[in-house]
């Protein structure tokens, strides 16, 4: 089933599970950020990462990916001078059938994507995803030990998630890598296809990493998300 949400285009990607803070200062964003407020919770809105255009100035948005992530606001802080602060968490994926543009915000059609571990999967299968999140955990290790090497700074993490579902989001966001490559994960069709290409990324820029003086340190930054 589709549903009508409420869109924030951003220069970036969201994944379920990671947290968002949002600085609202443009007038149609405060006309969302207000409409927002009188909703009851769940309040709930789509991140989209724009394909062509920008989020501020006369160009504006021109064009959208076809994967977001819906964003669940955890707290809404109005100023006086009607700037918001909004404190959100991604909970689920969705396809962007159609966008509305009848108000002065983009509004989107929307259906959710599934999106489970595969554990209940055939034998083989299963067993591939626990040797491939297992690879992505060493692979992930390797690359922030190259970034620390390479003059990234000290990077303190936390026991990376066991889980191949949470894993493939965790990585995903904290990898340095570009806007396309990051939705390119995010529009995964299964946690293995996620996995997969992520473990290929993690090789890949460990190893320019090597020939690299310096890069910044990822954000980290994730909450355990329910679907619900």
């Amino acid at each position: 089933m589709s549903e009508l949400l409420p869109l924030f285009p951003l220069s970036t990607v969201l994944f379920p599970g990671m947290r968002l803070p949002l600085q609202i200062f443009e007038e149609r964003y405060r006309l969302l950020a207000s409409y927002l407020l009188s909703q009851p919770e769940p309040r709930r809105f789509g991140v989209i990462a724009i394909r062509k255009g920008r989020e501020v100035g006369a160009e504006g948005v021109t064009a959208l990916h076809d994967v977001g992530c819906v964003a669940t606001v955890r707290q809404i802080t109005p100023h006086a001078d009607g700037r918001f602060d909004l404190a959100t968490v991604g909970t689920e994926r969705f396809r962007l059938l159609q966008v509305d543009q009848s108000l002065p915000y983009f509004q989107g059609e929307i259906e959710l994507l599934p999106d489970t571990e595969e554990a209940a999967g055939p034998q083989d299968r299963a067993s591939e995803l626990a040797a491939v999140t297992r690879r992505v955990q060493a692979g992930f290790r390797g690359y922030l030990n190259a970034l620390t090497d390479r003059g990234g700074g000290v990077i303190n993490v936390a026991e990376l998630p066991d889980e191949p579902l949470l894993l493939s989001y965790v990585i995903g966001a904290a990898m340095i890598i570009d806007l396309a490559e990051r939705q390119s994960l995010l529009a995964a069709p299964t946690v293995l296809d996620r996995l997969r290409l992520e473990r290929s990324l993690l090789t890949r820029e460990s190893g320019v990493l090597r020939a690299t003086t310096s890069r910044p340190a990822p954000d980290f930054a994730y909450e355990r998300f329910s679907q619900n």
